[in-house]
């Protein structure tokens, strides 16, 4: 296999290997923002939001636009609703993407795909996470037990009614054990909130 020698062919290399390129990786791996833009004017590269490119004949993975927000936001984890959307707990489609980031983590400007962010502290922020891989692109999201005790935490913020379905869904398709979602709702401080909901879905075995 040929080694890359122009900036064109830098980029399009580095667009097949991560799926999702930041202009700053471009600009790190020699390739500068001029190149970039002629490319996207050729229809080689495709601007997916402020400062991120695709290739434009790339499979879009139906989680497409987690792979784009986990790039803008890489200390950022997919919680909540988007959260409950990616492991199949909820009909919903949210409109926006929930991330979560750190009490003192920046918070990005408006782009072309809509956020929802909520702070967490250190703690809340670290614990639970996976890393899935979608497009290329290793994204945050906090584990099933993990997102029912952070719905019920943030219930005001989504509604009880989705906190429920949520709960409900986990343990119908027995994605999550009650004893891991009780272990995670003590963490997140809302043991008593949750405790109801949980001995009633489980009542009956």
């Amino acid at each position: 296999m040929p080694v890359p020698r122009t900036q064109r062919e830098i980029a399009r290399a580095l667009l097949e290997a991560q799926g999702i390129v930041r202009l700053s990786e471009f600009r790190d791996a020699g390739i500068t923002a001029a190149t970039v833009s002629r490319m996207e004017r050729a229809g080689e590269a495709l601007r997916l939001d402020r400062g991120l490119y695709q290739l434009p004949d790339a499979a879009l993975d139906a989680n497409h636009t987690l792979a784009e927000v986990a790039k803008r936001l890489p200390k950022g984890v997919v919680c909540l609703v988007s959260a409950l959307a990616y492991h199949g707990l909820t009909d919903r489609l949210p409109s926006k993407v929930w991330m979560a980031i750190g009490v003192k983590d920046w918070a990005p400007t408006a782009g072309d795909t809509p956020l929802r962010i909520v702070r967490f502290t250190e703690s809340l922020l670290t614990q639970g996470v996976e890393i899935h891989v979608v497009e290329g692109v290793p994204v945050k999201v906090f584990g099933v037990a993990k997102t029912i005790a952070d719905c019920f935490r943030h219930r005001n913020k989504i509604g009880i009614p989705v906190a429920i379905e949520g709960l409900q869904e986990a343990l119908h398709q027995r994605k999550a054990t009650p004893g891991a979602i009780a272990r995670e709702a003590e963490r997140g401080g809302v043991a008593t909130v949750i405790r109801p909901y949980l001995e009633a879905l489980t009542a009956n075995g």
